[in-house]
């Protein structure tokens, strides 16, 4: 229950930071938007987590892995940005959710656990989902589209690495390596795409809780899988689309239509099928 209740929190101040993303990617450069939610991200965890946890924040013992995770989110970081950018937010989040079906494919041979013939329905069910969605004459943004689907698979990879390394690794330590690799990268970036417009106190707050949200939600993110199976979380995914759509509608005025909401619950049904999939198996031990 309480890996549950992280997970619920979690996947609320995703919505609230990709609502935010969107609504500031009007005005700003994406890339831009990115290096300001990790470098007050990082600001916020120097500030408030260094005095007390100081060492553990740079204590890993898996330093590889941990820095392909960090990358992984960075990737989905700035391809989801560019893609809410393009479109509605809960159709690129529909899409970006066919990810935990591809966590639950890809868990057998990479965490040992074994895949059934169910989980490879509800990845074809889902499939169908987000085919329903990004059908010809929906009215997307092919390039935002692609963005989606590559935020997609970079978030599978950030999702198992995630499962993987949480029982070796602290949650403050992989937190801290995810913040401080995002903030060198995009900040690098940053300077090439500001514009000679200055924020109003509004946007700039906007921009200081793009911080908030996601370190935040990471910090649930990681925390849940560390108390709950992966298989347990997976179906919660959905609930943002709840929330992004409520979020969107209210900020955007954005409704998707009735075939889109028809692919948005294939896609959660798969989520959940593969889900029960996974955790009614038995897990084959890795050597």
């Amino acid at each position: 229950m309480r890996g549950i209740a992280l997970f619920m929190g979690c996947v609320f101040l995703f919505a609230c930071m990709d609502t935010t993303t969107k609504y500031l990617s009007g005005h700003f450069q994406t890339p831009l938007i990115v290096a300001a939610r990790y470098g007050v991200n990082l600001l916020l965890m120097v500030a408030v987590l260094a005095p007390r946890h100081g060492r553990e924040m740079v204590t890993i013992k898996r330093t590889r892995w941990v820095i392909v995770r960090a990358l992984a989110l960075s990737v989905a970081s700035i391809t989801m940005a560019l893609a809410v950018q393009r479109m509605p937010v809960a159709e690129t989040s529909a899409i970006l959710f066919f990810a935990p079906v591809l966590v639950t494919l890809t868990a057998g041979p990479l965490l040992g656990e074994r895949v059934g013939s169910r989980s490879f329905a509800a990845a074809a069910l889902g499939l169908g989902g987000v085919l329903l969605i990004v059908r010809p004459g929906s009215g997307l943004d092919a390039l935002g589209v692609l963005f989606a689907a590559l935020a997609m698979l970079a978030n599978t990879s950030y999702q198992l690495l995630s499962r993987l390394l949480g029982a070796s690794e602290r949650t403050i330590a992989l937190l801290f390596y995810t913040t401080l690799t995002g903030t060198i990268i995009f900040c690098a970036l940053a300077p090439w795409f500001v514009s000679g417009r200055t924020p109003s106190g509004f946007e700039l707050l906007l921009f200081f809780s793009l911080g908030v949200y996601g370190g935040l939600g990471h910090f649930l993110f990681t925390a849940a899988y560390r108390n709950t199976a992966a298989s347990l979380l997976a179906p919660l995914n959905y609930m943002q689309l709840v929330f992004v759509s409520v979020l969107g509608w209210l900020v955007f005025s954005d409704l998707p239509d009735a075939l889109s909401l028809t692919g948005m619950g294939i896609i959660a049904i798969a989520g959940i099928l593969a889900a029960l999939s996974s955790h009614s198996s038995p897990v084959k031990r890795s050597v």
